[in-house]
């Protein structure tokens, strides 16, 4: 029997976890011995008014690794709960292409996990798998609309609803489709693959507040243009209806629960570079109707999570921070620094600095990584010292709540202490894009500015011209610098954003600028993970 087994066989039952949180069997579904679906009349009930405090989890520029962000919000969730406050992790589920690929799972690890971790890591609750069917259906709606005489006069070489697949395939990068010669409209045209994670209805999913607003934003989906040069959208092609069918049960959140009985909603995956990378708002509202505490994190570092939390998903459920816990390592910082570690401190201050213009208190957490040193750990807390904010040391990887029990002290002092914090936004929606897209280089990335293609100037002016100049900006660029080149380390300064392209996500509610030489559909490496995982003779997956 594995250990995962061994675990997953001493976790309580999904009716254990509803019953701490005080749900009646008409609030949820059950799947299996230890997951639940949400239904959404919870948001109606009175007996379940919002009365938590939303922690929101970023980081300092990471490692091809990761920095544990997962695992410290996970511990920071039990160690809420280890010093007697209600908490709920809110996280979003795995991607099979980095399950397989490079980073691995992302349902946390060591003690600090949500469980059951390899179903979560895996199929879970179907979620992806109906957001890649919604996808298909539109584009193969597209095709037919082709095929069948093209009434909407679509232009077949400016059609950008591509296709999409959970999984690392760079074979599937650019594809020629051959969708017969019935009319020649369209037949072999040039088009490709997404990953799940990038498709504009998994950040469609993670940015609705119910069904009605699901269909309103799935019908003002933008999959190309007409001759006339006028947008054609998901609407016109007559897809909406069976896309919401295939995401009638996804766009539930899932509740499940941690290695130590935390409660958590694990729901919605979008890309933390190419989307907004959060968990659901529908989870988020949730949470803060059924615990004290919500602690939600975002993907990558503070540049990408961070920003797109305050500046879209912020703007879209109204739920505002009281703290943000910013996750930094060792290795973090040694790799920003090129192997120094007090090099890299100015890339630890760049964040500070970063969330803290948002309006928020902030937390450092320094997650603590086996061959830390003593000195390594010391030296990170005295430059958070010099920058004025608290720090804590995290070990919840080796010990669970326990070890993240000093970060929660923290976290609910800072909270405290700072009771008038009000988060807000770096721009205003009334700003240009081009505005938007250069506040965020400079005043978030630390660029003297943005350099924009002749392409991507008319695009902008041309969703401008169609309605959507008040939409808010996601900037796709690397995880790995504050600069869209992933070997420039540190803080840099006196570099342009160069602004490659644009695309429009107008069911999702923002305009997406490709900067550097983003992929929107990642490829293997030369060893991937998919190497070590196998299952047992008793049927029990190892290796995620």
């Amino acid at each position: 029997m594995t250990t995962a087994t061994l675990l997953e066989n001493s976790l309580l039952t999904i009716q254990n976890i509803a019953d701490k949180l005080g749900l009646d069997p008409e609030h949820y579904e059950t799947i299996g011995r230890y997951g639940a679906k949400l239904n959404l009349n919870l948001l109606s009930d009175p007996a379940f008014p919002i009365r938590g405090k939303f922690i929101l989890v970023t980081a300092t520029t990471p490692t091809t690794s990761g920095e544990g962000k997962t695992v410290v919000s996970i511990g920071l969730a039990q160690g809420l709960e280890r010093i007697g406050r209600k908490a709920i992790v809110t996280s979003r589920e795995p991607s099979l292409g980095p399950v397989f690929g490079l980073k691995g799972g992302a349902a946390g690890g060591g003690k600090s996990q949500v469980e059951p971790s390899q179903k979560i890591n895996l199929h879970f609750h179907g979620d992806f798998h109906a957001i890649t069917s919604a996808h298909n259906l539109l584009a193969a709606m597209i095709d037919a609309h082709l095929f069948h005489g093209n009434a909407l006069d679509l232009d077949p070489a400016q059609i950008t609803w591509p296709r999409a697949l959970d999984m690392n395939d760079r074979a599937l990068r650019r594809v020629t489709l051959s969708v017969g010669d019935k009319t020649g409209d369209g037949a072999n045209r040039l088009s490709g693959f997404v990953i799940t994670a990038a498709s504009e209805i998994m950040a469609i999913l993670a940015l609705t507040s119910g069904r009605d607003d699901l269909r309103k934003r799935l019908d003002s989906i933008v999959i190309g243009v007409s001759q006339a040069g006028r947008p054609v959208t998901a609407h016109h092609i007559g897809a909406t209806g069976g896309m919401m069918a295939l995401l009638a049960e996804a766009i539930l959140p899932n509740l499940v629960q941690t290695t130590e009985g935390t409660p958590a909603l694990v729901h919605a995956g979008p890309f933390g570079n190419i989307a907004h990378g959060t968990s659901s708002i529908l989870s988020q509202q949730m949470g803060l109707r059924l615990a004290d505490y919500v602690v939600n994190e975002c993907g990558f570092a503070a540049d990408l999570g961070a920003e797109k939390y305050f500046d879209i998903v912020m703007r879209t459920s109204g739920i505002k921070p009281a703290v943000a816990v910013l996750v930094t390592t060792v290795q973090s910082l040694k790799a920003q620094g090129e192997g120094s570690l007090g090099a890299g401190f100015p890339n630890l201050a760049h964040h500070i600095a970063t969330v803290a213009n948002f309006g928020v208190p902030v937390v450092v957490a320094i997650n603590r990584f086996p061959a830390d040193t003593p000195e390594e750990l010391e030296a990170i807390a005295m430059e958070c010292m010099e920058h004025g904010v608290p720090c804590a040391l995290v070990e919840a990887f080796a010990k669970g709540g326990e070890g993240a029990a000093e970060l929660a002290r923290k976290v609910v002092a800072a909270i405290d202490e700072n009771p008038d914090a009000h988060a807000k936004p770096i721009y205003a929606l009334e700003d240009s894009l081009e505005d938007k897209i250069r506040t965020v280089a400079m005043r978030v990335y630390g660029a003297a500015g943005a350099a924009f293609s002749e392409t991507t100037k008319v695009k902008l002016e041309r969703f401008a011209q169609w309605g959507f100049g008040a939409l808010p900006v996601c900037i796709a660029k690397t995880q790995y610098s504050l600069s869209d080149d992933p070997k420039r380390m540190g803080a840099p300064t006196g570099w342009m954003l160069n602004v490659r392209d644009v695309s429009l996500s107008a069911g999702a509610g923002f305009v997406v600028a490709i900067a550097g030489n983003m992929m929107l559909m990642p490829g293997l490496p030369s060893h991937p993970r998919a190497f070590e995982i196998d299952v047992d003779a008793d049927g029990d997956i190892f290796g995620v």
